[in-house]
């Protein structure tokens, strides 16, 4: 095991996490009978267009607190795996005679937070504003991060007041899981702001829990309880939620112990020990997720080779990694944790083995005296990306070990995911032929086939690093034709054993989601999910 990556050595030890730490003057100023602070580890509020930004924090925050989507995911538990459940619609189907047309029956009585009733044709509404370009209503920066969670849809409609209809290009059995990223806005709260989103941002009216009282991108945002939410049991504890963008994680623990926030994000191992002591709560929980490289496989990429990709895989300690993070993860197993639906029992597993990293490198020309030289686009920060400075700077020294010099290009997390959607060869990229970014493996789509269809390159999709392979292509349309869960789960575990042992992904950790707060908040439920339940949470 490597010892170069002690836990004092991630942030610059427990000491330090006071020092230096500025926060925003106004911090304090939340505070209040019935108020819940979260310190996130975004650089700045997620928008609230429906459809924010910021990854999965933006939608964990922003997405499923102003805003209800057609389908909701079941956060309340934490003994198992979130699983869809019911939304705005109380039902949904594909049609037996044409599976590439779904529809989607409205609930009754919802009402957004203007007092208007929800219909179908604010559903509509939404969707135009993320699909279809030459609408007076699309919004780009909706599209941005909304378009890729449903680019096999082309064409929606409401069909009457309480049905709204999908059409898909090929026949796509995970819809469902898409269409749960798209909030459902009010077109008369637009029109009311002068038919512009930016003007719309602090206006901000959906049919969610809670309801926008402020906003400022940088500084904060308030939201407040609704009382007449839909769903009477989950009408929230609280009387506010107020969200602070903390980046820095030395910021939110300092925050956290100067009572100026009652809830952060992703506190630094370092820290974990002594907020224990300090008699904060401490929670973790196993999720979807995966810290890893995204390799490029396209003409002119270093990883084209799949020796180099192998080598690279065997030369990780992912023990000594965990060790590093104070037990504060899994070792990386694959996109998906061991014990997954779709990673029960892996037929391979990399695994640690410095002397096999150098024999395959060797065949492929790399040796510490004759390196492969690279560069890979990282953050200092970001949903779901853990402690990224200090976990990439320690694979760079693995690798480096076996031959492999690395370079990294860093970018500010928002703008990392940005040029993920434009492809590694585009010149926002840099030159970079890896990309560090953790993602949300909830579903067959979002866990693996985006990254893995041939015809998903940018800008349709998020096979950033343009791998082509038909066997996967005819696999990955099996899946989308299976309606049957089961059979579909076994088409799907298949598919995640070809990528381990492609190796087509620098497989590093899995998080556990680690989350800091004060003993005043009450009846948090950890889900086994990117995004989590605020609404029971109480403070007292």
């Amino acid at each position: 095991m490597h010892t170069g990556f002690g836990r004092r050595g991630l942030l610059g030890g427990a000491g330090g996490i006071l020092a230096g730490a500025a926060l925003p003057w106004d911090l304090a100023r939340a505070q209040g009978a019935g108020t819940l602070r979260v310190g996130m580890t975004a650089a700045a509020v997620p928008l609230t267009n429906g459809v924010p930004d910021q990854g999965a924090e933006g939608h964990r925050f922003m997405g499923i607190t102003l805003y209800d989507q057609l389908v909701h995911w079941d956060l309340s538990r934490s003994d198992g795996p979130a699983t869809l459940r019911p939304g705005l619609a109380t039902q949904w189907k594909a049609d037996p005679a044409n599976p590439r047309r779904w529809t989607f029956t409205l609930r009754d009585g919802v009402k957004f937070h203007d007092g208007k009733p929800l219909t179908a044709q604010d559903v509509a509404f939404s969707f135009d504003r993320v699909l279809k370009t030459d609408a007076p209503h699309f919004d780009q920066r909706a599209a941005a991060f909304g378009r890729v969670r449903i680019p096999t849809v082309v064409a929606w409609e409401a069909v009457d007041e309480r049905t709204f209809a999908l059409e898909t290009r090929t026949v796509d059995s995970t819809l469902p899981y898409g269409v749960s990223w798209i909030g459902i806005v009010h077109q008369a709260a637009w029109e009311a702001a002068g038919r512009n989103w930016e003007a719309y941002l602090p206006k901000a009216v959906g049919t969610g829990p809670w309801k926008l009282e402020s906003f400022s991108i940088r500084e904060r945002a308030v939201l407040v309880r609704n009382p007449d939410y839909w769903d009477a049991a989950r009408v929230p504890k609280c009387d506010r939620l107020v969200l602070l963008p903390l980046s820095e994680p030395n910021t939110r623990v300092a925050a956290l112990r100067s009572n100026q926030v009652d809830f952060i994000e992703a506190p630094p191992a370092d820290a974990v020990p002594s907020l224990k002591q300090a008699g904060f709560t401490i929670v973790t929980n196993q999720y979807p997720h995966n810290w890893t490289w995204q390799l490029a496989t396209g003409e002119g990429s270093p990883w084209r080779d799949p020796r180099i990709r192998r080598g690279a895989n065997l030369a990780i300690d992912r023990a000594a990694m965990k060790d590093m993070l104070g037990g504060l993860m899994e070792e990386g197993a694959g996109l998906l944790p061991l014990g997954d639906t779709w990673n029960k029992v892996p037929k391979f597993r990399w695994s640690y083995d410095q002397a096999a990293a150098r024999k395959l490198l060797a065949e492929a020309g790399v040796t510490p005296r004759t390196p492969l030289r690279t560069k890979i686009g990282i953050s200092t920060s970001g949903s779901g990306q853990m402690q990224p400075m200090a976990m990439n700077e320690a694979v760079q020294q693995m690798l480096k070990e076996v031959g492999i010099e690395v370079e990294f290009e860093v970018f500010e997390w928002n703008t990392l995911l940005s040029i993920w959607r434009d492809g590694w060869k585009a010149p926002s990229n840099r030159g970079i032929s890896g990309i560090n970014i953790s993602f949300t493996a909830i579903d067959p789509f979002t866990a693996m086939i985006r990254f893995l269809r041939s015809d998903l390159v940018p800008p349709a999709g998020n096979n950033w690093g343009g791998f082509q392979n038909a066997e996967y292509d005819a696999l990955i349309g099996k899946i989308l034709s299976e309606f049957d869960q089961a059979a579909q789960d076994r088409l799907v575990s298949e598919l995640h054993a070809k990528v381990v042992e492609d190796a087509l992904f620098l497989f590093v950790a899995h998080d556990l989601n680690p989350r800091a707060m004060s003993r005043r908040v009450q009846g948090f439920v950890q889900a086994r999910s990117w995004f989590q339940d605020l609404t029971p949470v109480r403070v007292t």
